[in-house]
């Protein structure tokens, strides 16, 4: 008999107004993130509160409804929009009956589902084993606390028994194990560094790609490799049409013509309400963006809500002290509307609308990147001693090479880089 797949769980997503402007579009990214768990979403139950209540977050009244619309829906877990405290949680499992994880939970276990490098999988299970330490009280519930999918070391700690003693226990076990992961941590980001360091001192400009999750920075990636890349097909990154396809940090190389090279990094995706947790664990992580010469912040612009996602990510580029950095907005899926957009189309210096889908666009952008990295090019003229060869071979890698002549006293060439690159030669410079 063939093997058949199990059923995806069946969620109720929910959640108060808050004041909020955009609420609507906040829960339907909640419903979102709970696909990219892989649940179903199944039922939306919301109320007008200016603040939460403070045991229940929601009213009496709606809490039961929640458990109502639960029985109705055969629906067995309830997601809320925002992050609960533990007795919050507990007062509507109680009165729910059913077991209720909250935004932050969600996103934990998307990320742990997402994470491939040793150094993302430490990150997000040092921020989910900080967010149970305060909820381990709640093992004796009769609901696990542990959330939608999480797995690791905060599951294995059965509790043995009632009473202060066992929780402390239970908590020492934890902090334990975060200060080893921390001590891990410290090591992996040693090692990224020097690699990070290496890139620097390779004197090519760095471009970060940044933006909301699903805004296509994975696609605009893959599209400049396609244009400018030796043998694309075994550089492409992974991209999905889902929130969080990827968490890790990819570096790749592009080759402009006349020697024009630079690395360009795809960093993970931001959203709305990122728990504070998953920030301070991910900086390391986000130090691409934090390095680069050039951000390109890529909008969903066939989304509605985009002035809310670039909003979020100007927020987050300033929390990680990145936003200094000159930057392209590159209006993403202009293909995608309905109001007759032109593009490739160009609004100033730094502002671009185009479709990482297509050659003309990608071809835009690239032009844009060359005129902002390479803005401080130097021409000049190098003689090179015949005896230092492996100098002209170098020089031919990194910068546009005009002309080439050979004279009696060496490699007379006239070339064109970056001032970095330039400082590197400028014992050979002939005076003009």
């Amino acid at each position: 008999m063939p093997e058949t797949q199990a059923e995806p769980t069946k969620v109720i997503i929910s959640g108060i107004t808050r004041r909020q402007e955009n609420f609507d579009y906040t829960m339907t990214e909640l419903g979102e993130l709970a696909k990219a768990a892989g649940y179903n979403v199944v039922a939306k139950v919301t109320q007008s509160l200016d603040n939460p209540t403070g045991a229940t977050y929601f009213g009496k009244g709606k809490v039961e409804e929640l458990g109502e619309t639960a029985t109705m829906n055969d629906a067995s877990l309830i997601i809320v929009n925002d992050e609960l405290s533990p007795s919050q949680l507990r007062n509507i499992e109680k009165g729910a009956k059913v077991h209720t994880i909250d935004r932050t939970q969600l996103i934990l276990d998307i990320f742990g589902l997402r994470a491939r490098s040793k150094q993302a999988k430490t990150q997000v299970e040092i921020a989910r084993l900080r967010y149970q330490l305060p909820r381990l009280r709640q093992r004796n519930a009769g609901f696990d606390q542990q959330g939608g999918g999480s797995t690791g070391a905060g599951g294995a700690l059965a509790n043995r028994g009632a009473g202060e003693t066992q929780l402390e226990q239970d908590q020492r076990v934890l902090r334990k194990r975060i200060g080893r992961l921390k001590q891990e941590l410290v090591d992996e980001e040693r090692d990224e560094a020097v690699r990070s360091n290496q890139r620097q001192e390779s004197a090519y400009p760095t471009v970060a790609l940044v933006g909301y999750t699903n805004a296509g920075k994975s696609t605009t990636m893959n599209g400049l490799l396609n244009l400018f890349a030796e043998r694309p097909d075994d550089k492409q990154v992974e991209e999905k049409d889902m929130l969080f396809a990827t968490l890790d940090t990819s570096v790749r190389s592009i080759d402009l013509p006349g020697n024009r090279k630079f690395l360009l990094s795809d960093t993970v995706g931001f959203v709305g309400k990122l728990p504070t947790k998953l920030v301070d664990s991910f900086k390391a992580t986000l130090a691409e963006a934090k390095n680069a010469d050039l951000l390109i912040q890529v909008v969903d612009y066939a989304d509605d809500n985009y002035p809310d996602m670039m909003k979020v990510t100007e927020d987050t580029l300033k929390e990680i002290g990145a936003e200094d950095i000159p930057m392209i907005v590159a209006y993403n899926k202009a293909d995608l509307r309905n109001d007759g957009t032109t593009f490739p189309e160009e609004n100033g210096e730094d502002h671009l609308v185009y479709s990482a889908r297509d050659k003309a666009s990608l071809q835009k952008l690239a032009e844009m990147i060359e005129r902002h990295i390479f803005a401080d090019a130097v021409t000049a003229q190098y003689l090179i001693p015949f005896t230092d060869g492996a100098v002209v071979s170098k020089l031919n890698e990194v910068a546009r090479v005009d002309k080439t002549e050979y004279t009696e006293d060496g490699t007379l060439i006239t070339a064109t880089m970056t001032q970095a690159n330039a400082g590197r030669f400028a014992k050979y410079v002939q005076e003009q």
